[in-house]
């Protein structure tokens, strides 16, 4: 094969697969209600990685009335997002619900309803460890999200020995 035909073949390829990607988000987005609210799909992501996240104390992984507390207060938080980032979030999430997206972004084979704790836990160091950025970013935009609608409940505060916030005088 000459060079010429390989860059061809790889720009062709990039354009398939960017155009399959963007099909996929449009069809299957990642938030809906507006962008408001995440989809079954990114519910299950989500609850996913809070295991994941917080397994081995925070938070109970047969928790399930937790979990759900734990997605609603994820709703209240992504409704205030910008559009902007409400949408880029949706694109990725909708990836991220497929089978191709979540192996070719984060490499995890295992479906987000299944995937054993400690699979996902390791899947996650990796994206945090990555050299990529979009690997990286990834990882950062569940964890941090999680964090968030985590931390945002009073309830929590305690168990890292936040005694919450102080009066002003």
């Amino acid at each position: 094969m000459k060079r010429r035909s390989l860059l061809k073949l790889g720009i062709g390829a990039a354009v398939v697969i960017g155009v399959a990607g963007t099909g996929v988000a449009l069809l299957k987005p990642g938030l809906v209600e507006d962008g408001k609210k995440l989809s079954p799909g990114a519910r299950q992501i989500f609850a996913a990685v809070a295991r994941a996240v917080f397994d081995g104390g925070l938070l109970d992984a047969k928790d399930a009335a937790g979990i759900q507390s734990l997605l609603d207060r994820l709703d209240a938080s992504i409704a205030v997002f910008p559009a902007a980032v409400r949408a880029e979030l949706s694109q990725v999430l909708g990836l991220l619900d497929t089978a191709a997206g979540r192996y070719a972004l984060i490499g995890l084979k295992s479906d987000w309803a299944t995937v054993p704790t400690a699979e996902l836990a390791a899947v996650l160091e990796g994206l945090r460890l990555s050299g990529s950025n979009t690997r990286q970013q990834i990882y950062h935009a569940l964890r941090d999200l999680c964090s968030v609608a985590f931390f945002t409940d009073p309830a929590h505060w305690s168990a890292v020995g936040y005694p919450g916030p102080r009066e002003i005088p």
